[in-house]
Formats: C-alpha cells, structure tokens, sequence
C-alpha cells in the first residue's frame, strides 16, 4: 500500500493499492475461470468432502441423477399429459420437416424417439421437448443437395444428412466440454430474429409445391428461384390441392389465432397439425386423392430402424457438404435451443446451463446419427421427453402404416402455418424504433436468407454484428466530467449540463480497454479534449494545468496502450500540464506496475478517487505558490 497523503486542508487522501502484482499463473488462472466458468458452477463443491463432491459431480454432469430421485407421481401425471400432447405434435411436424430435408418421414418420426432418451438424462432444461426444426432441416438439405440429388441417389444423400448430424452432434459436444458456448453469443437476437424470418420466408414459398400439386420444382433456396420455378410450372398447377391445402392452412391458423386470444385453450392449437394429418389420411384413403393429383406420403413400414453406423459417409469427394451442413447446423440449433430453454427458465425464475446443453444437444445428435435419426434440438416444452418418446415408440411399432396416406398438401400447410409464426414483424418494428443499427443487422439476416443463401445471409448478418462490435473497440467512449453542485459526484457533462468544470483541471473518463487497435485513437481524443478545454478555459481567464484520467472503466490493457499513455504524458508534460491517472483496477495496475510506468510517473500521481486527486492537486498547487515548487 501507498504511504497516506495529504490534501489541500489538511486531510489524509485514501491509500492506493500498489501491491506486488499477481504471478502469472495466478492470473491466468483467474482469467480462464471468468472466460469459461463465468457462473461458477462448482460453487457448491468448496468445502466438501471428497464423497459429497463426487456425488454433486455426477449430479451436475448426469442431471438425471439430480431430479429423478425427487419425482413423484403428481409430477408424473402433469408430465404424461404434456408428453402426449406434444408427442401429437411431433408425429405430424417430425413427418414434415423430414419432408423439408428431403428425407424418407420415418426417419423424422425416429428422430422424436432416440434423442428425447439422451437429453432426459443429460439436459438440464425441464422445459425442452427434443424434436427436429424446420431451419435446420432445410439447411440440411440446401447443402447437401449441392453435392448429391435426393432423387437420383436417395441413399448417398441419407448417408451425407446422417454424416452431417454426426459432425453437428460432435461439434456441440465439443463447444460444451470446452466452455466455448461465448462462440454462440456471437448470434445477436437482431441476427437470429432475421435469419429466422427469412428462413421461414423461403421455407413457406417453397411449400407452394405441395400446396399447388407442382410436380417440378427448383433445388435453390433463394427466393427469385423459388417464385421463378412457380410461374415457369404454372401449368401443373392443380386445383384439388391447392383447395385442400387453404382449408388446411386456414385451420391451422385459425387455432393459432385461438391460442393468442384464449391462451387456457393452447390445446387447440397443439392438436392442430394432428387433426390435420388425421383428417387428412381419411380423406385422402376415402376419396383415392391420388387420382384427383393429391400425392400421399406412401408406405410407411412400423418397427425400429436399424443402425445407422455403417451409413456414415466421410468419402473426400462428398465430406465437405455434411462439414458445412453439420457446423451451420450446429450453432443454429444450439442458439435456438439454449434461447428458448432460457426463455422458459426465466418465466419460473430459473437458470439452465448454456454449456451443459450443448453436451446434451451434441450427445443426442452423435447417438442420434448412428440410430437412424438427423438433426434435432430443442422445441419448446425431462420425464415429458421420456413420455413423448415412448409415443413415439409406440407410434412407430403399430401405428406408422396409418400415416401412409397422409397427404403431401397436410404437411405443406402444417409447415407454412408454424413457419408464419416465426416471422416475428413485432420484433422487427421493435429493433426499427430502439435501434437502426440492429434493425440493420436483422434486415441484412432476413434479405441474405431470402434472396442469396442462408449461409451468406448468416454469415453477412454475423459479420456486420461484428463490425459493429470492433467498432465499438477501436473507437470507444470517453468523457469530460464535471461535478454535480453541493455533491462529491462527478458526471459526464454533456449528460448533465449542469455540472461545473473544476479550476486548472480537466477530469477524463475511459469507458473502455486500452488495445493496440483503439490506443491510437485514444491519444488523439485525449489531446483534442486537451486543446478544446485549454481554449474554453483560456477565454474565461483560466489555464489547464492537471488532467485527471479516470481509468476506472478501463478493465484491461496492453503494451501498446501502455506505450499511449506515456507518450501522452510526453506530450502534455512538454505543455507544462501534469497527467495524474485514477482508480486504476486490478490488471491495469498490475501491467502499470510490471512496464514500470508507475516508476516513471511516480506513485505521487496514482490516486483512489476523483475526490483525492483533485484534493493533490489544490495541495501541489498550494504548495507551487508557496515554494515555487514543481511536482504535484
């Protein structure tokens, strides 16, 4: 600690910290813990014994563990009855977006029973049901179409979205054990809501195939292909199903519309799409539709598939697509599902673990593809997983047959009807009147996806939030303070104009860490704040002799942001004006101490508050009038 000092009447200044700074290892390892431990998880395990630890170790890596002794039967029955539910609505959605990755329905229906069992025994969201997402399945297949046609070699490209799912899956698992989920947060909310407008934009367009009976189509994804392919097959268009198709999509969101203005009655438009599909395979099975130009799913066999092991492709001259697929994917996924959990959470006024999901989204993708399924995530409803996936099993040995007759049209509507719902126009307007930038950032996402591809919307979208965030970095704030009339509090003064300047003295504050890429700009702030005042004082009869930095903003700094500050020092000592530094924190301080500027310095001008220095400097200036004296 620094030797007390004394102010301009008399009183002692509070002491400054100039403690020996950390080893590097010590540091280090508090940097680590705050990156990739931010909320502390083993707080819990300090002070135990080694048994106990042992026991909340399993616990927190295999959450099964910690909420299973605790059921009971009541839970049960509130858990069967949202397992049901959602399971009849994951029989006609897992069919749809099979259909949307160009993939055979019964792999969508597996996809809602393998993977629900994985995250029941390692999610830590009670509020997640497991399921394929519509996003996702059309990622899926836009990339691996590139490489191989559904049509042509339907099993090549069964093996490339297995392969995609796996990589998908190891990438997550991977982000998870690694505490690398800060990778996710690089997706803004403004990214997410346009990437996921867009997508469902294209995803409804390319639904008109189904509902006009097209027979012909186009493989693009972007939205001038989309409507291109649509007037150039105009003449195929067939009446019968785009008339079963409106009555169906009108349904649907008439429930919708149900559910907005009744929520108790959410029901309604859970069993949406399966009275859909059900009123769709009677019929379609009554009126032989087929004739009338209304395709069917077709044959659907019960049982459980096999392994999928031995279909894993990583052949070179196709690999690059399921990389492509699964890392996209991946993050997608993750993002949507860790967002939804959250949402849910914090309406019970809980937290789930960001990373301990990516473990469990990668483990039941990895399981996943290796057992007949792709791609799954989080939807939005751990024992109700288990009850879905045992419908689901259920579904699969006796009752898959009854879904061969489901009409092509039903689960166009049923996709368009839940795609509207993601185009989320509030959201939009809201970024619109709060902030031009991120409503750019959504635009971007939503006009990549619809009108290039929704990797380079992704990415555009992605890369502009990140200019955004180096912007920030490179030119960041700084302020003139001023102190508030009859207090000890010292505040920007263009945000209170009326703060008063103090005499000789201009006090700075630094908002920001002091890197290589904002030092520059940092320094020539700075001085211009230097010039500006000198001259506004100079016309009141005053003159600039001390300028205060307030560097308690300033969380971290570099050599090079070092190196800024002793040429300022340079600069403004040449002028006759002594810089004195403030409340600088701990790593600041400690790479102060170590580049040996505190030494040139001096320790005389490092004070613990605006108050202290300010009082140091009336004392040095006291003490200049009284003898002539130079140093502050």
């Amino acid at each position: 600690m620094a030797p007390a000092r004394v102010g301009a009447a008399g009183e002692i200044l509070n002491k400054v910290n100039f403690a020996a700074p950390r080893r590097f290892t010590t540091a280090l390892k508090s940097d680590l813990k705050e990156t990739l431990f931010p909320d502390d998880p083993f707080h819990d395990f300090k002070g135990k014994p080694l048994n106990v630890k042992a026991k909340k170790a399993l616990k927190y890596f295999v959450p099964i563990f910690e909420w299973l002794p605790k059921y009971n039967r009541k839970l049960f029955m509130h858990d069967l009855l949202a397992g049901i539910t959602i399971a009849s609505l994951a029989i006609p959605q897992g069919i749809s977006y099979a259909k949307l990755a160009n993939i055979p329905p019964l792999i969508g229906l597996y996809s809602s029973f393998v993977p629900p069992l994985i995250y029941s025994v390692f999610g830590s969201s009670k509020h997640i049901a497991v399921g394929t997402v519509a996003a996702s399945s059309i990622i899926i297949a836009a990339t691996i179409e590139t490489k191989v046609n559904p049509t042509v070699n339907p099993q090549l490209y069964l093996n490339l979205v297995f392969t995609s799912t796996l990589i998908s899956g190891v990438t997550q698992l991977i982000l998870g054990v690694f505490r690398l989920g800060i990778l996710v947060d690089f997706l803004s909310h403004s990214t997410i809501t346009g990437f996921m407008g867009g997508t469902a934009t294209l995803i409804c367009l390319q639904q008109l195939k189904g509902i006009l009976g097209l027979k012909h189509f186009t493989t693009h994804t972007d939205m001038v292909s989309v409507i291109r392919a649509i007037f150039k097959n105009r003449k195929e268009i067939r009446w019968e199903s785009t008339v079963v198709g409106v009555i169906f999509l009108v349904f649907l969101q008439f429930t919708r519309f149900v559910k907005q203005k009744k929520p108790k009655l959410f029901w309604v438009s859970a069993i949406g799409p399966m009275v859909v599909v059900t009123s769709g395979c009677v019929f379609a099975y009554l009126a032989h539709a087929e004739k009338h130009g209304i395709a069917i799913v077709g044959h659907l066999r019960k049982g459980i598939n096999p392994s999928s092991l031995k279909n894993l492709d990583f052949d070179p001259k196709y690999i690059s697509a399921p990389i492509q697929a699964g890392l996209i994917t991946a993050v997608i996924a993750l993002a949507e599902g860790i967002a939804i959990g959250r949402s849910f959470a914090i309406m019970e006024n809980e937290q789930i673990d960001g990373n301990k999901e990516m473990i469990a989204f990668g483990l039941m993708n990895i399981v996943g593809s290796v057992t007949s399924c792709y791609l799954t995530t989080g939807c939005k409803t751990q024992m109700t997983n288990v009850v879905m996936s045992m419908c689901m099993m259920l579904t699969l040995f006796f009752l898959a047959p009854l879904f061969s007759y489901t009409p092509l049209v039903a689960l166009s509507a049923i996709i368009m009807s839940a795609m509207l719902g993601l185009i989320e126009y509030d959201k939009a307007y809201h970024l619109y009147k709060t902030d031009k930038f991120d409503f750019i950032i959504c635009m971007v996402a939503f006009f990549g996806v619809a009108f290039i591809s929704m990797d380079v919307g992704l990415m555009l979208s992605v890369g502009l939030a990140l200019l955004r965030a180096l912007l920030y970095v490179a030119r960041p704030q700084s302020s003139k303070l001023g102190n508030i009339p009859d207090t000890n509090l010292y505040r920007d003064v263009e945000q209170y104009p009326g703060a008063i300047g103090i005499p000789k003295t201009l006090i700075l504050q630094l908002g920001s860490p002091i890197y290589f890429a904002n030092s520059g700009y940092l320094r020539e702030r700075i001085l211009r704040w230097v010039r500006d005042e000198k001259a506004n004082k100079a016309s009141q009869g005053d003159d600039v002799e001390y300028v205060l930095l307030d560097l308690g903003g300033v969380t971290s700094i570099d050599i090079t942001g070092v190196e800024t500050l002793v040429e300022i020092f340079r600069s403004l000592e040449v002028k006759e004006i002594k810089v004195v530094i403030v409340n600088p924190r701990l790593e600041v301080m400690e790479k102060l101490t170590v580049t040996h500027f505190i030494d040139k310095i001096g320790k005389e001008r490092v004070f613990l508050s605006i108050e202290d220095a300010i009082e140091g400097c009336k004392f040095s200036l006291t003490r200049q009038r009284d003898f002539g004296s130079e140093e502050c």
